[in-house]
């Protein structure tokens, strides 16, 4: 089975100024989505020789009273996968917590042993919803 990395998000303060700062460290900005219903914007920067590597900085646009201050700042890791459910049955199976379950046939969050969260996303469109994940809920926070 087939796994990318797709990126790391790290959620900031300032948009502006941390850009400023992946800029100078030589990053550069290679998409941007901006969401009004969620309120937040999404900028996914890389060294233009790895565009395949970003960074995603997530600034909410209501702010994030957290930080800098509660470890809030790292998100996730992310992952495509060839087939998301098959990937979270394995996980399941040798004893992993399923988060966040791939209910839409797209996305679920595990977490490593030390705490990190990884999304998982499926590679290419959404597979149509299947139990037991459709129906299965949500454990802890990811």
């Amino acid at each position: 089975m087939n796994m990318r990395y797709l990126h790391t998000m790290v959620r900031v303060k300032d948009l502006d100024a941390s850009i400023a700062f992946y800029k100078l460290l030589g990053l550069t900005e290679t998409r941007r989505n901006e969401s009004e219903a969620g309120r937040f914007t999404l900028v996914f920067m890389a060294p233009p020789d790895q565009p395949e590597c970003p960074v995603e900085l997530t600034y909410n646009w209501d702010g994030d009273d957290g930080l800098p201050s509660d470890s809030r700042h790292f998100g996730h890791l992310a992952y495509a996968v060839d087939d998301i459910y098959a990937k979270c049955a394995e996980l399941l199976a040798a004893g992993v917590t399923i988060n966040r379950p791939p209910r839409d046939g797209r996305m679920a969050f595990v977490r490593s042993p030390d705490n990190i969260s990884i999304e998982l996303l499926q590679a290419g469109d959404a597979l149509p919803p299947q139990e037991p994940w459709a129906s299965m809920e949500s454990t802890g926070h990811w």
